[in-house]
């Protein structure tokens, strides 16, 4: 029996969307990253002319907008003459740089775009209610996201009205969201408590968190068993890109019809070996601690002490076995190409 999926979120694209109402505005993108540049360029290539860039005096990423083309001024400076104020700096910067620079010189009735709901559902921002106030989210990195447009294709964004103050921050949030691409795949209506809680479960339970350890523990397992761990690399880490991507481009069940009847068959007796009932358990706990606020108290704790233990982290996972495994294998890989 075929099922359906219930109540499927509203989708909308290109010809639901109206470029001019951003086209008339101007936009003043707070963050020259990753999101904010891809959001900036893909917004200039749609026709809005008016985007200026904010950042920081000492911001390492000001000579790149200036050889972009953009006008460079603060944050604060950016904010003061815009109608569109697109907040693209990392999660736990938005409570300071919104009290410090956004608020005092935001306009009434203009608009705050954000890239994720973090700050917002957090209270970290708490936007005045003469504000509209827009999450529009591209599923993508910001490269990958701007190569796709350079390239005619987009990719799909979550998009929401948390507060229309206005009367037309529905229209306006679907604008920004066509102009970065996204009508051409699909922009799906969602609310920022949504976004942002399933965006953290996500990223810790799988995407980031759960993939990384699960190849690292795989990777050592064989490699304390007496397996080459050049072997060990290629069968935990370097296939995993094939599997996925084979997933992305036809699910999971058309990437299972297309490996062998081995993979296959020994996917279906281990996979719930692995993740089991203890597995969904600590997946309930962590769903928890982001529903609840501690695992946002916790980044912003670690943040405001100068983030030792994010550092911690970072330095021990670049010491981890696999990581020298990966990199001799790739320079023997550079070597062949360069001889």
């Amino acid at each position: 029996m075929t099922q359906t999926l219930a109540n499927p979120l509203p989708v909308f694209h290109d010809r639901d969307c109206d470029l001019s109402i951003l086209r008339g505005r101007r936009v003043a993108m707070i963050g020259y990253g990753s999101q904010g540049r891809t959001h900036a360029l893909n917004l200039r290539d749609s026709g809005v002319p008016d985007i200026v860039v904010g950042l920081k005096t000492d911001s390492k990423t000001r000579e790149l907008a200036l050889a972009d083309g953009f006008r460079v001024m603060t944050a604060g400076e950016a904010t003061a003459g815009a109608d569109v104020v697109a907040v693209m700096v990392s999660d736990e910067a938005h409570r300071d740089l919104w009290r410090d620079e956004l608020e005092p010189n935001i306009r009434p009735g203009a608009a705050l775009v954000f890239a994720h709901g973090l700050s917002v559902r957090f209270g970290l921002v708490r936007p005045r209610p003469d504000l509209d106030v827009i999450l529009a989210s591209p599923k993508g990195i910001g490269p990958r996201i701007r190569d796709l447009y350079e390239a005619g294709e987009g990719v799909f964004c979550l998009f929401g009205v948390q507060q229309d103050a206005t009367g037309g921050a529905h229209a306006l949030g679907l604008s920004y969201a066509a102009a970065l691409g996204c009508g051409r795949k699909g922009i799906l209506e969602t609310t920022m408590k949504d976004e942002c809680e399933s965006d953290l479960f996500g990223e810790q339970v799988v995407l980031c968190g759960g993939v990384a350890e699960l190849i690292d523990a795989a990777f050592m397992k064989l490699v304390d068993a007496g397996y080459p761990p050049e072997v060990a690399w290629f069968e935990c880490f370097y296939e995993t890109k094939l599997v996925t991507d084979l997933m992305y481009q036809r699910g999971i069940a058309g990437a299972f019809a297309r490996i062998s009847n081995t993979a296959e068959y020994g996917a279906y007796l281990t996979g719930a070996r692995i993740i089991n009932a203890a597995s969904r358990a600590a997946m309930d706990q962590v769903l928890a601690e982001v529903q609840g606020g501690d695992f946002v108290r916790r980044l912003m704790a670690d943040y405001d002490a100068g983030s030792p233990d994010l550092l911690a982290h970072r330095q021990a996972l670049g010491q981890r076995y696999i990581e020298r495994v990966g990199a001799h294998l790739n320079a023997v890989a550079q070597a062949a190409n360069d001889a």
